[in-house]
């Protein structure tokens, strides 16, 4: 039900702000139409201009999972309607097979499905297919290269070679791009009799199979379309090549042809042999499969234990999936990209599906209720962290809680559809879900297909195979129900030992106190003794089931693998001495790197919800040592620059003040909104349209001059962002934020304050919520908060020379190149302490809850149980209570 209503929420907002648009930007409740909005590089080739999320959103199978035929119907009728496939446009060849004619074929095998039991679309007839037909025509051109790979962007009027087309000079594409077409065309073949669109998807393949490398079955990553050399020559089952697997082992489910999944096994054992590293797989290259090609991992192999439960080779999948579950409930979601050691490397997250796919698919093999509980936890932190009025926003950062303002079509495409099946029993459905396969992009299509238009040999005889094990095949189809029974334990000893990878709690164990009192076994290796040439050493870290890396510029890193440590005390022995490890070399390398902050705004009608990055200052509170943040109203000061002295004092004092960026030094807008008695600052970037999502983060550089006397916070947003707080002042007039170094959970916020349940989340205790103010002092609300983590987020550049006249003396320094693109995509390493949890996670510190709206920060140290509410405060929290009630309705929460 939980679900249902998420999705309603995300659906509707999308069909009231958005549509026909290619996306919903859930912070400015508006639709993205391509070319309408500043571009954003090759993110923007999965917008098609009202063809892809217009036509995804509308035809996602969701509707028939979700039991909601009436509004399918409805959205076919939509789609018919205002879908245009005639665009002067150019798009993803991938991304519109996959979203657009994976949504017209699936939305067509579910329409004649209902047409057939005989009570709705009776009207159908057929012209989904027809529009899918039309799009595949539209997509061919792309294949007029001499290997049969497509070029990777197409435009839909003009094809590739026209004048007008506007691409057809790539000479470059993903693996994935080439080898992710053939359940898609080959649906559209065996639907329509016409096998061109099959023969195409198959020559593809057909050339990728032939260019992998023959010593280790491997494939890279970027291949040249016309000559077939690899031009990037690392592998993994990440981004770039991992649909390519997945649709080897789904095209032999769907057309029962024998050479898709001979290929994949033997694509398989060799993913096993070199990648797969439990519970890590690392990218390796091509020629030397032995050497590790990077140290970090990216999110989209989360859909790799799904994969392996299809094969049936369900261990490694547990262990996979368990670790990557570690991660989420570290970050609160799977970061775009992490190291080995479980930090953040790329820190965004576009509400991803794959985790929630790969869960969905253990839980049908295992039965084991915990995934369950896994996918509650998926969806409390959608709802805590993601969830906003007009939808659900990405994360810009998963440290700080910043967002993005965007909802890409997979996520109600994919995520809402795994979330509600794995919870689903099989009488909540209208149709059996076991007569379908789904594409990568989660759309269904039927598996009588195989039968059906049959005009390819199912055998590639031209083909030599080698070095094939039969022991590959015996699992391919597995029989889960003689997997389990027998050992209902049996998932659950897999986990055992993953539990505590990454987790920020101390490691389990036995005591060593009766160990230093020499009663107990001897002590385990200190990462402070530690030397790598000593055979001793070495041999205790092979114990510990820790091994050693060989990196290419001399270095040398840790990886443990806990499930191949000699014993249970062993691994979690080998975790604590990777926690020291980290810890001693976050100690050595005396960053001086800042991490980006949260803006939220917490007043009505957000209530927390709306999260903004802001780039932090090298003067002034350090937030990150004052975990209940800066609280307060914002004000708008004379003169606006802040250049001079306040002339509005009265309106910025005990405020947090606002002003626009230039004209003088930073540190000198700080000074003179302190005198004016304003509780912080927010500079606002005067370079129109600037904004995080395209811009490296800044930070705030002193004036060369001593800064201590500098006390209150202050905070950088770009353009865009500042302007949605002052839109809400235009629009709600007085607007209270946060300011913190990153979000707070609302329950957090509105500790000890009567506010609406239906704001809190679900997986909070309401009693605690309901509280008066005007309750008996003598009780102390629990607002114990974990530390939050340190991160890095660059290095600042040197001070500005010249004096404080300069335009741009207040310029804020870029960060270093590591981490300069984490508003839009990587972002640099958390600093190590965040992952060297055991001082740190064990005693957590307490944060006092503060009404800085009314308090300076010398009086917000009182305790919160000490305070007197005025009655014209409890009146007025009162009276914003009820115009929160009143928004009930309308916000659907």
């Amino acid at each position: 039900n939980q679900v249902l209503e998420m999705f309603d929420h995300a659906y509707s907002n999308y069909m009231e702000h958005a549509y026909p648009a290619d996306e919903l930007m859930p912070l400015t409740c508006r639709g993205r139409v391509r070319g309408q909005e500043p571009s954003r590089g090759d993110v923007d080739d999965a917008l098609g201009k009202l063809v892809y999320t217009g036509t995804e959103h509308l035809l996602t199978v969701v509707f028939q999972v979700l039991n909601k035929t009436k509004e399918f119907e409805e959205a076919v009728k939509k789609v018919i309607k205002d879908v245009n496939l005639d665009n002067d446009i150019v798009v993803s060849v991938f991304e519109t097979n996959i979203r657009v004619l994976g949504g017209l074929l699936g939305g067509h095998s579910v329409a004649i499905m209902l047409k057939e039991k005989g009570e709705y679309m009776q009207w159908y007839n057929g012209e989904l297919l027809h529009m899918a037909k039309e799009l595949g025509y539209k997509l061919l051109p792309a294949f007029n290269t001499t290997s049969g790979l497509p070029y990777p962007r197409v435009n839909l009027k003009f094809g590739v070679r026209h004048p007008e087309a506007r691409t057809g000079t790539e000479t470059d594409t993903c693996t994935a791009c080439a080898g992710t077409l053939i359940l898609e065309f080959a649906a559209l073949s065996r639907f329509t009799g016409t096998s061109i669109f099959e023969e195409y998807a198959r020559k593809a393949l057909d050339f990728i199979w032939e260019k992998r490398q023959r010593s280790s079955n491997l494939v890279g990553v970027t291949i040249n379309i016309h000559t077939g050399d690899w031009v990037r020559k690392d592998s993994g089952v990440g981004a770039g090549i991992d649909s390519y697997y997945e649709y080897l082992l789904k095209a032999y489910v769907l057309l029962g042809d024998d050479s898709f999944l001979e290929r994949f096994n033997t694509h398989y054992d060799a993913i096993m042999r070199y990648i797969s590293q439990p519970p890590l797989l690392l990218d390796v290259h091509i020629h030397k499969p032995m050497l590790n090609a990077r140290t970090w991992m990216d999110s989209l192999l989360a859909f790799f234990p799904g994969l392996q439960v299809l094969k049936g080779d369900i261990r490694p999948a547990i262990e996979t999936h368990e670790m990557l579950y570690q991660v989420i409930k570290k970050h609160n979601f799977l970061p775009e990209a992490f190291t080995t050691d479980f930090r953040v490397h790329w820190a965004q997250h576009p509400l991803r599906p794959e985790f929630a796919e790969s869960t969905y698919f253990l839980y049908k093999a295992t039965g084991d209720p915990y995934y369950l509980e896994v996918g509650k936890t998926l969806i409390e932190n959608l709802n805590k962290y993601a969830r906003v009025p007009c939808g659900f926003a990405a994360m810009k950062d998963v440290r700080t809680g910043s967002h993005e303002d965007r909802m890409d079509s997979f996520f109600l495409a994919e995520m809402f559809k795994y979330l509600y099946l794995l919870f689903a029993d099989k009488e909540d459905m209208i149709f059996d879900i076991e007569d379908y396969i789904f594409t990568t992009e989660a759309h269904l299509l039927p598996l009588w297909l195989s039968t059906t238009n049959q005009t390819i040999s199912r055998k590639n005889t031209s083909t030599e195979y080698t070095e094939l094990d039969d022991s590959n095949f015996d699992w391919t189809c597995p029989n889960t129900q003689i997997l389990f029974p027998n050992d209902p334990m049996f998932a659950q000893s897999i986990r055992e030992p993953l539990k505590n990878v990454v987790d920020k709690s101390c490691p389990r164990g036995i005591s060593r106190a009766e160990e230093s009192l020499g009663s107990g076994p001897k002590p385990p290796l200190r990462a402070r003794d530690f030397m790598a040439s000593n055979p001793e050493h070495l041999e205790i870290l092979k114990k510990m089931g820790v091994s050693l890396i060989h990196l290419k510029d001399g270095r040398v890193q840790l990886v443990q693998h806990a499930v191949q440590a000699a014993s249970s005390l062993d691994a979690e022995d080998g975790l604590r001495f990777m926690q020291e490890m980290i810890e001693l070399s976050s100690q050595q390398q005396k960053e001086q790197q800042l991490p980006p902050r949260a803006v939220q705004i917490v007043s009505h009608p957000f209530f927390g919800r709306v999260v903004l990055t802001a780039g932090p200052a090298q003067f002034g509170m350090d937030l990150s040592k004052h975990k209940a943040g800066t609280r307060g109203f914002v004000a708008t000061i004379k003169p606006y620059n802040g250049c001079s002295e306040i002339t509005n004092p009265e309106a910025v004092k005990e405020k947090i003040a606002l002003m626009q960026r230039g004209q003088c030094m930073f540190a000198e807008k700080a000074r003179n909104i302190q005198k004016a008695g304003a509780i912080g600052g927010i500079v606002i970037d005067d370079n129109e349209g600037s904004s995080s999502d395209t811009a490296p983060l800044f930070q705030m550089a002193g004036d060369g001059k001593n800064t201590d006397d500098i006390t209150i916070p202050m905070l950088f947003l770009f353009n865009k962002e500042g302007n949605i707080i002052l839109d809400a002042i235009r629009e709600y007039e007085a607007v209270e934020v946060l300011l913190s170094d990153k979000a707070k959970d609302r329950a957090t916020i509105f500790k000890g304050k009567m506010i609406p349940n239906y704001i809190i989340d679900s997986n909070l205790e309401m009693e605690n919520m309901d509280q008066k103010s005007s309750e008996n002092d003598s009780h102390k609300p629990n607002s114990e908060e974990a530390p939050s983590e340190s991160q890095d987020a660059g290095a600042v550049s040197e001070e500005l020379e010249g004096g404080g006249e300069s335009s741009a003396a207040d310029d804020p320094d870029p960060l270093s190149p590591a981490s300069a693109a984490s508003a839009s995509a990587p972002m640099a390493d958390q600093d190590p302490q965040e992952a060297s949890a055991p001082e740190p996670a064990c005693t957590a510190g307490d944060s006092q809850p503060q009404e800085q709206n009314t308090q300076t920060e010398a009086s917000s140290k009182a305790h919160w149980d000490s305070k007197v509410q005025p009655m014209e405060s409890i009146l007025a929290d009162w009276n914003e209570d009820i115009e929160a009630f009143e928004m009930m309705e309308k916000d659907e929460l």
